[in-house]
């Protein structure tokens, strides 16, 4: 039990030091360049960088303003939370702030909007979504978010962090312009997506509902043929009165062609409902041991 405690402790480490530095490599390498502000502290921190620039050369750091916003939210949210709540995410920011001062930057789009949002939101949705893996988050807007909450629970955390980060990227449009704005939203809906595949592991499986005539035999061949569960749910045709038995059988995506050739070959009468499955836990599929 206490090897499999530290191997979980080790694991979410790792996951939140590869994500952190992927997120801090698309700040710094496709984002700042690119003046594409997509909400967050690490947009603030460009927004920053932007407007010291006359002052300082080459404008305040990246690390630097990351790690100066987040403190006072930190200290704020200890003495509101506790600071087991925020111990992985503290540990998360520190790293970003790290790799944002250590990483080298690589403009991977060289000035094209198009594949700035591409390759920055595909880069920071990935490391989004191994953070979010190891059950922490990159403090910023999340936690304001969550700290703001504490008083108005009448407001769900999302909806609270969209109207700050819808806020940043208003001023984004100031200060960049509506050109850059809008393709920014471009690349806030490519990490939302990448970073959703990430926490859901991609399992996308297929729910098969098969109302037949033969269920024990189609049930039979499903699972000796296929070597996947069938369940039997009782149904009645509203329309005819008729009592039957249908079939319910989950089962991979690669896996719903063989299911529906099986289907036609025993009752080629057969009613088939086939749906996707977002997640599926259990045996076969993710292992919950």
């Amino acid at each position: 039990m206490k090897e499999r405690k530290q191997n979980i402790i080790v694991k979410e480490v790792l996951l939140i030091a590869g994500g952190t530095a992927l997120i801090a490599f698309a700040i710094a390498s496709v984002y700042d360049p690119a003046g594409m502000i997509t909400g967050g502290f690490s947009g603030l921190a460009i927004m920053v960088k932007q407007l010291t620039e006359p002052l300082v050369p080459g404008g305040v750091p990246l690390a630097v303003t990351n790690l100066c916003l987040n403190l006072p939210v930190f200290l704020i949210a200890v003495r509101l939370k506790g600071f087991r709540y925020i111990f992985k995410t503290l540990y998360a920011t520190v790293l970003l702030s790290f790799w944002l001062y250590v990483l080298p930057v690589i403009p991977l789009a060289r000035g094209d909007l198009t594949l700035s949002a591409l390759y920055g939101g595909v880069i920071m949705g990935a490391g989004i979504g191994l953070v979010f893996v190891a059950q922490a988050t990159t403090g910023g807007t999340d936690l304001i978010a969550a700290i703001i909450q504490h008083f108005w629970r009448h407001y769900s955390i999302a909806e609270i962090m969209q109207v700050l980060d819808a806020a940043i990227v208003l001023a984004g449009i100031y200060m960049f312009g509506v050109s850059t704005a809008l393709y920014a939203i471009i690349a806030i809906y490519l990490v939302s997506k990448v970073s959703d595949g990430i926490i859901e592991g991609l399992k996308f499986s297929k729910v098969a509902f098969v109302i037949t005539d033969k269920p024990e035999e189609l049930a039979e061949v499903l699972m000796e043929e296929m070597s996947r569960g069938v369940t039997g749910l009782p149904a009645k045709g509203m329309y005819s009165g008729r009592e039957r038995n249908m079939l319910l059988c989950v089962v991979s995506r690669k896996q719903i062609v063989r299911l529906k050739e099986l289907v036609i070959r025993t009752d080629p009468q057969a009613f088939v409902i086939v749906s996707d499955v977002r997640e599926v836990l259990g045996e076969g599929f993710i292992e919950t041991r």
